[in-house]
């Protein structure tokens, strides 16, 4: 048995190897006189951490359990879509979290909500709608939400573009890359991790992991790291590591790799040329070392890689890409989230009912912005009782989702 002052140790250094909110947030340990009791970690030793770690893991999958048996097919359903508060509301550029809001999450409590610079007017009115988002999320007994932004620094600033917050901007990927130095992107994943935290947010929409091997791309361009391949690996996981440890959780983005590209998929189909030998050779290299380092979300976009898969479905439709490739080749075990499903690459080509089921069936845990939301979510649950998906893949995804959302609320 670990005693009190063993465990307390315990638990603060398996906070600092895995990355939970930074230690100032965790306040009163001194007025309860137990800071100066506190052995060393190697009194406590490697034992008892993980002891702790492995108690921890079967509480949260005993949590999970209950969630999962306890709740709705539709309620499971919901936990798989992150959409705008505009999509619950519907209206555009909502900026508070009313009752409209609330009645909206009452019918589809959603397991996200994503904000973006519409939303955002300034720093008191942010705060305040994303925290009356979290009242009413705990009113309804309904699982804390991951609530998102879209922040890499330079280019994609929903915040510090905005002058109203008064941030300054951490600049551009590309310019990091150049130092060589991934103490430098370390620096960018805490500047983020901090003012998103300060401002509501726990979820963010960075690091970029493509590695820029067509100079022509115009669309990922300076919001990568660079063209080497092991140097952007290097950089994403040191921001995702810091950003993770202000409490902030990072998602690399966009597997396969979207800097082979030339074209936008916000306006339709783009495809790479390369095998599948080829990007595990580069465009890989990055998302390998992301889930060797822990990685709990990855996005994966709407390329299509047809000398792999024989067409020009997108790999966020992809069961190969998805199940055989990041699942089953490279080991991934945590939450799959697609890129935006309003862009043209899907919505030009697929209906919100259509995406949705084949989503699910390729392996995708959250569907991102979706053009229908209660299209796309009505075609599950269908697709569920026609026998077109089973309840058992859909229980898959929420115990990934509950998973990462016990250990980042905890």
């Amino acid at each position: 048995m670990i005693r009190r002052k063993q465990m307390v140790v315990v638990m603060t250094t398996v906070c600092i190897l895995t990355g939970c909110a930074p230690l100032h947030q965790n306040r009163g340990m001194e007025g309860m006189g137990i800071v100066e009791q506190l052995p060393t970690i190697a009194e406590v030793g490697d034992h008892a951490i993980e002891e702790y770690k492995t108690a921890r893991a079967k509480e949260i999958e005993r949590q999970v359990d209950d969630w999962i048996t306890t709740h709705s097919l539709e309620e499971k359903v919901a936990q798989m879509f992150m959409i705008t508060p505009d999509a619950i509301v519907g209206e555009e550029d909502v900026t508070v979290a009313d009752e409209e809001l609330a009645e909206g999450l009452e019918k589809y409590p959603v397991g996200g909500l994503i904000y973006f610079s519409g939303n955002l007017e300034n720093p008191k009115q942010s705060k305040e709608m994303l925290e009356n988002t979290k009242q009413y999320y705990k009113e309804q007994g309904i699982v804390p939400p991951f609530l998102a932004t879209d922040e890499e620094g330079g280019q994609v600033s929903r915040i510090a573009n905005n002058s109203a917050f008064g941030i300054a901007n951490v600049g551009d990927m590309r310019k990091i890359g150049k130092t060589g130095d991934p103490e430098k992107a370390s620096e960018v994943g805490a500047t983020l991790g901090s003012y998103l935290l300060d401002i509501g947010f726990n979820m963010d929409m960075a690091p970029v992991a493509d590695v820029l091997t067509n100079s022509k791309n115009k669309i990922i361009g300076k919001r990568s790291f660079g063209s080497d391949a092991e140097l952007v690996a290097q950089m994403a996981v040191a921001e995702s590591k810091s950003m993770r440890r202000q409490g902030v959780l990072p998602i690399y983005k966009h597997f396969p790799g979207h800097g082979a590209t030339v074209g936008d998929t916000h306006e339709g189909f783009v495809s790479i040329d390369q095998t599948l030998d080829e990007l595990y050779e580069d465009e890989l290299i990055p998302f390998q070392e992301a889930i060797a380092n822990d990685a709990e979300v990855i996005m994966v976009g709407h390329i299509s890689v047809p000398r792999i898969t024989g067409n020009d479905e997108p790999s966020s439709l992809s069961q190969f890409m998805i199940t055989d490739v990041l699942r089953g080749q490279m080991g991934y075990e945590g939450i799959v989230i697609t890129d935006a499903m309003n862009m043209g690459a899907i919505s030009e080509n697929y209906s919100s009912a259509d995406m949705a089921v084949r989503a699910v069936n390729a392996g995708v845990d959250i569907i991102l912005m979706p053009v229908d939301f209660e299209e796309a979510h009505q075609a599950i649950l269908d697709a569920v009782d026609s026998g077109t998906i089973s309840e058992k893949r859909i229980d898959e995804s929420v115990r990934r989702i509950l998973r990462v959302k016990y250990r980042l609320f905890e």
